[in-house]
């Protein structure tokens, strides 16, 4: 067993929020993404997605720039490598899980 994971529970529940891990896998994935195509990839409304990037922002996982394409205001989300980090280390946690629960049966 991982040191780290004493139990099937240790896991980062900021990351496991199914709204939340979207937007990191999507993150993971692009150098930078705006408010409108996370909206349109995750599905979520504006109140919801807006919600999840402040406790996403707040942890540190992302970076929210807010500019102005001409006059039209424009937020851009970026994972950071904190971000990066507790992604991967959440990833390794799932396959660690995975691993765990299909040598035990």
């Amino acid at each position: 067993m991982n040191e780290e994971w004493r139990s099937l529970t240790d896991v980062d529940k900021l990351i496991h929020e199914p709204s939340r891990l979207m937007i990191l896998t999507i993150l993971n994935t692009v150098e930078k993404a705006d408010f409108v195509y996370l909206q349109r990839e995750t599905g979520l409304t504006r109140g919801n997605l807006s919600v999840h990037l402040s406790k996403l922002s707040d942890a540190g996982y992302i970076e929210i720039q807010k500019t102005f394409n001409g006059k039209i205001p424009q937020t851009i989300c970026q994972i950071t490598e904190t971000g990066k980090a507790a992604f991967h280390k959440y990833s390794d946690y799932l396959k660690y899980v995975v691993n765990k629960i299909s040598s035990s049966g």
